[in-house]
């Protein structure tokens, strides 16, 4: 790979990253209950709506999920606009109202293009921590608790400023949905810097701190009950496959992040998978395999073989949801398949 000079913020990131990087977390509130039934189906969407065709549609979108009789809980897994609309307090509005007409739960997990991206003229000129500040005003008003028509309790990072930030069970699978965007997790230079500002760069090592908390609070949770597999959901992909030679400073912000999913996969007994929008194709590999340039990419000692990754249709290409079946596969404990959307 080809190293860029590194500036003291980035210095300053990778130190404190990589070294004991749960430190700077809480403990998120607890609420490990297990909704019962080992054998239900979920749906994943993300990169959704983009543009206006798509947000006009988009109420279509959550009355066939609702019409689907399979389908127990949503997870929407961030970039609720495309990256050149702006980031108004109206649109987080209106989508926060479509939000509201999932029959099932819904559990949301912020992208980039909400908040991390919103510097940009066509975005509105934003402060983009300002934007995430609404982000968690509109989205995670009632901490702890999904959204949807019938929402369900979270265990959550409120405590620690990180309302986002959520775990659940259900069935014997412990699923973590920590808050990592693209853009480098955040770490890009907003419009008019040359790098991170100091502000940015703090505001990304808590996220950090606080997104590995959650990881490994999930594991944990799952040993203690022995479930039969972790997932982890992320708006960020950590792994684009069409990224044939990546840049160390488009990726080196989820360094601490792979190493701890890494550490814990490699620990955990039952099986283990990851799914990610932002690459916008779906997509079904093993990222930190032999076989794969990431594990090498991101310093990791020995390839992670049983992380299974699976990347969601979005943008221009969301023509489908994923659903996903839990307990109903012969070999595996999630199955899934693509949904088309009605025309």
């Amino acid at each position: 790979m080809r190293l860029r000079t590194l500036t003291v913020a980035t210095a300053t990131f990778l130190a404190l990253g990589l070294a004991c990087p749960a430190a700077a977390a809480a403990t998120p509130t607890q609420s490990r209950t297990s909704y019962g039934r080992s054998h239900y189906t979920f749906a994943v969407i993300g990169d959704i709506p983009y543009g206006a065709e798509q947000v006009a549609s988009f109420p279509r979108v959550v009355d066939q999920i609702n019409a689907d009789p399979a389908v127990a809980l949503v997870n929407h897994l961030g970039d609720i606009k495309n990256g050149s609309t702006e980031c108004s307090d109206a649109y987080f509005g209106q989508i926060r109202s479509d939000f509201d007409g999932f029959a099932d739960p819904l559990v949301y997990t912020p992208g980039d293009n909400e908040w991390t991206d919103c510097h940009r003229p066509n975005n509105g000129g934003y402060n983009p921590l300002e934007r995430l500040t609404a982000i968690r005003g509109v989205f995670f008003d009632r901490p702890g608790t999904s959204l949807g028509q019938h929402p369900v309790r979270l265990a959550s990072q409120t405590r620690s400023g990180y309302p986002e930030n959520v775990r659940y069970r259900r069935g014997g699978v412990s699923f973590a949905l920590p808050h990592i965007v693209g853009s480098n997790n955040g770490l890009a230079p907003w419009t008019g810097q040359d790098t991170a500002t100091p502000e940015q760069t703090a505001e990304v090592l808590g996220r950090t701190a606080a997104a590995i908390e959650l990881i490994r609070d999930g594991f944990e949770s799952a040993r203690r009950h022995h479930d039969r597999a972790v997932v982890v959901m992320t708006q960020a992909d950590m792994f684009d496959p069409t990224v044939t030679n990546p840049e160390y400073t488009d990726y080196y912000a989820f360094t601490p992040i792979v190493r701890a999913l890494a550490e814990e996969a490699t620990d955990f007994r039952g099986e283990v998978y990851l799914i990610n929008g932002d690459s916008h194709v779906y997509n079904s590999d093993r990222p930190l395999s032999s076989t794969s340039p990431w594990p090498a990419f991101y310093g990791l000692a020995r390839p992670v073989e049983k992380l299974q990754r699976i990347t969601v249709d979005g943008s221009d290409n969301n023509n489908d949801y994923l659903r996903i079946s839990v307990g109903r596969g012969k070999r595996h404990v999630l199955s899934w398949t693509r949904v088309p959307y009605a025309s």
